[in-house]
């Protein structure tokens, strides 16, 4: 974890959503749709983010889905005060809340709440999409390990953090990738495994470049800025087709 993930803007705009507790953990639900959802995984500002509540309220409009934006970090939330502000760098130590939100911490509960939506709410399909954070964690949930009774349809992931290769290999569903240029999480050696892996391992494959674009413009993009804002609306453009025809084609 690093500077990069915290730098960004925070959006206008009112979510439209509503709360509830879906498997013991707190949640933004966004759509209505009762055989289609997504799974929103969230990135280091947590289920509370207005962007990523935003972005919720948009793909289930969009997909016809409804959208599950859990809090995975157990109330804590890294407050939007710290985008943009080298000041507040300082303030979080990185490491120790890599530590406290690590895949050996916080996998469980993703998993856990992929199966609520599964088999106690009864979805038909079911799409994971994972920003930063939670890049890992959609691809964790359509490992190949999973595909007997896969939890989930089809993955997308924008700028992903702390993913390996290993996972990147085990993939066996449908996989998108959103990839900016610079990205010290999402490196040009981790790029060229996807593009060189994925393609043989049998699994519809959306790989989607940014050129001039770095980690964290997908969901936290300076709207004032002509080549962000175009990158997040195709990139949330992109992530809508792809669930739309995943979860519903």
């Amino acid at each position: 974890m690093s500077s990069c993930c915290i730098s960004g803007f925070a959006w206008n705009g009112t979510p439209s959503g509503r709360t509830a507790k879906i498997g013991g953990l707190d949640c933004y639900i966004a759509g209505t749709n009762k055989d289609a959802s997504i799974l929103f995984l969230h990135d280091i500002f947590g289920w509370t983010f207005n962007n990523s509540r935003l972005l919720a309220d948009h793909f289930a409009q969009e997909v016809n889905a409804t959208v599950y934006l859990p809090d995975f970090y157990d109330g804590e939330v890294v407050p939007e005060s710290h985008i943009f502000n080298p000041q507040n760098e300082i303030k979080i130590d990185f490491a120790a809340w890599a530590k406290r939100n690590g895949k050996e911490v916080r996998g469980p509960s993703v998993h856990a709440f992929a199966k609520v939506l599964k088999e106690e709410m009864g979805f038909k399909k079911i799409g994971a999409i994972g920003y930063c954070w939670g890049g890992w964690a959609a691809f964790q949930l359509g490992a190949k390990e999973s595909t007997a009774n896969p939890l989930i349809t089809a993955l997308s992931v924008a700028h992903p953090s702390f993913l390996t290769k290993d996972e990147i290999s085990a993939v066996g569903v449908p996989v998108q990738i959103l990839a900016p240029e610079t990205d010290v999480q999402f490196s040009p050696e981790l790029k060229e495994h996807a593009n060189t892996v994925i393609p043989t391992l049998g699994v519809e494959y959306d790989y989607q470049y940014f050129p001039g674009l770095k980690h964290g413009f997908a969901c936290r993009a300076d709207m004032s800025d002509e080549l962000e804002t175009r990158g997040l609306e195709r990139a949330k453009n992109a992530v809508s087709a792809w669930f739309a025809q995943m979860l519903h084609g």
